[in-house]
């Protein structure tokens, strides 16, 4: 049950726990895919968070079970666009490990993304899902918690 989890905001010290479980989500969405959409390394990924976290760029929640593990985590940064009249969030990870998916962990995780969100008075949240159809079932849960999908789809190109 969810009821059993604290979730805290993450500091530098967390970064390689967290670190983990991004290797965990990244290695589930190209498992699901069957694409290398992403190169991973844990030393360099827990460095960059780390250096994340202490500028104030980044901003993690962490979902630790009764013993002090960590179950999951949401991810937010500040973004800026005139569509969306300010300072909004953006949501680029949220993970919730297999074992305590289903009990209300991840609704959890959004709750308190959408207070941090407020107490910045962000005008909004976004977040992109890993590619459809394979993670439909992902968009339901965003759905359920209130986001609407708003069209387009997310591009990269490197530089």
């Amino acid at each position: 049950m969810s009821a059993d989890f604290t979730i805290e905001s993450a500091v530098a010290g967390d970064a390689q726990e967290v670190a983990v479980m991004v290797g965990e989500l990244l290695s589930e969405i190209m498992n699901a895919t069957g694409e290398q959409a992403f190169n991973f390394d844990l030393a360099e990924t827990t460095s960059r968070l780390k250096d994340f976290i202490e500028r104030g760029k980044y901003f993690v929640f962490v979902a630790r079970n009764g013993n002090r593990d960590p179950a999951g985590f949401v991810a937010l940064y500040e973004s800026h666009a005139l569509y969306a009249e300010g300072a909004f969030g953006t949501i680029p990870e949220l993970y919730v490990r297999p074992p305590w998916r289903g009990n209300g962990l991840g609704d959890r995780l959004i709750s308190e993304a959408r207070s941090f969100a407020a107490s910045r008075r962000w005008t909004r949240l976004e977040v992109t899902t890993p590619p459809l159809p394979r993670f439909d079932r992902t968009l339901a849960f965003y759905e359920r918690a209130g986001f609407s999908i708003s069209g387009g789809r997310k591009l990269k190109r490197d530089v």
